[in-house]
C-alpha cells in the first residue's frame, strides 16, 4: 500500500468516525463466531473441501497419523476410510476427538475450516456409544487401537463409557472356544476403531 492510499484511508477514518468503529465490531464478532467452533465442525468443513481427494490428515495423540475421508460425525466423533498404516486398502473408522493430537489441513482446508457453520443438526447429539453399540448389534469384527496396545475382537457389550472387547483371531467368528480373553476397555483410552 502506498503512503497516499494509507493518508486516504486514515483521512477517511477521521471524516467518518463510524467506520473504525463498524471494521471493530466486525472483527469482534468474527473473534467470537470462530470461538463458538468446535473441532467437528472444522473437521468436517476441511473435509468438504478435499483438495487432493485424500481427506483430512490427523495426528492422534499415540503418535500414529492418518488420512481420514470423513463421511460421519457426532457429537465427540468423526467416521470414514483410511488406508492402513501398512498402505492397505481404506477401511471404515471410527476416531473418538479426545484422540486427535493434531489436525494438519492443507491451506484450503484451513481457510474452509474456519468459514465453517455453528454447531447443529442431529449429528452434534450423538456420542461415540451410540456408533459403538451398532458395531455391536451387527456384531461386526473390529480392532480396537488403544493407550500402548491394539485389540481385535468382537464388542460384546457397550456401557456408558467403555466397552467388552472379546478377543479372537482377525477372520475368525466370534465364539466362545475363539475368545481368548475379554477386555474392559474405557473409551477415554480409545484411539481408532477399524472394521
Amino acid at each position: 500500500m502506498s503512503s497516499d492510499g494509507f493518508l486516504d484511508d486514515l483521512e477517511a477514518e477521521l471524516a467518518d468516525p463510524g467506520r473504525a468503529a463498524d471494521r471493530e465490531l466486525w472483527a469482534e464478532e468474527e473473534r467470537l463466531r470462530i470461538a463458538r467452533l468446535g473441532l467437528r465442525e472444522r473437521i468436517v468443513a476441511m473435509a468438504g473441501t478435499d483438495d487432493d481427494g485424500d481427506g483430512v490428515r490427523l495426528d492422534l495423540r499415540d503418535g500414529s497419523s492418518l488420512v481420514l475421508a470423513v463421511e460421519l460425525s457426532g457429537r465427540d466423533w468423526v467416521s470414514g476410510s483410511a488406508a492402513t498404516a501398512d498402505g492397505g486398502r481404506p477401511s471404515p473408522c471410527l476416531v473418538p476427538l479426545h484422540a486427535v493430537g493434531a489436525v494438519v489441513p492443507s491451506r484450503p482446508q484451513l481457510a474452509s475450516s474456519l468459514a465453517a457453520a455453528a454447531p447443529g443438526g442431529v449429528g452434534e447429539r450423538i456420542g461415540i456409544g451410540a456408533v459403538l453399540r451398532d458395531l455391536c448389534r451387527r456384531r461386526a469384527p473390529v480392532t480396537v487401537s488403544c493407550d500402548g496396545y491394539r485389540a481385535h475382537g468382537t464388542i460384546d457389550r457397550v456401557g456408558r463409557d467403555h466397552l467388552d472387547l472379546a478377543m479372537h483371531e482377525p477372520g475368525v467368528a466370534r465364539r466362545d472356544g475363539e475368545v481368548r480373553q475379554v477386555r474392559v476397555i474405557p473409551f477415554a483410552t480409545v484411539m481408532l476403531v477399524r472394521w
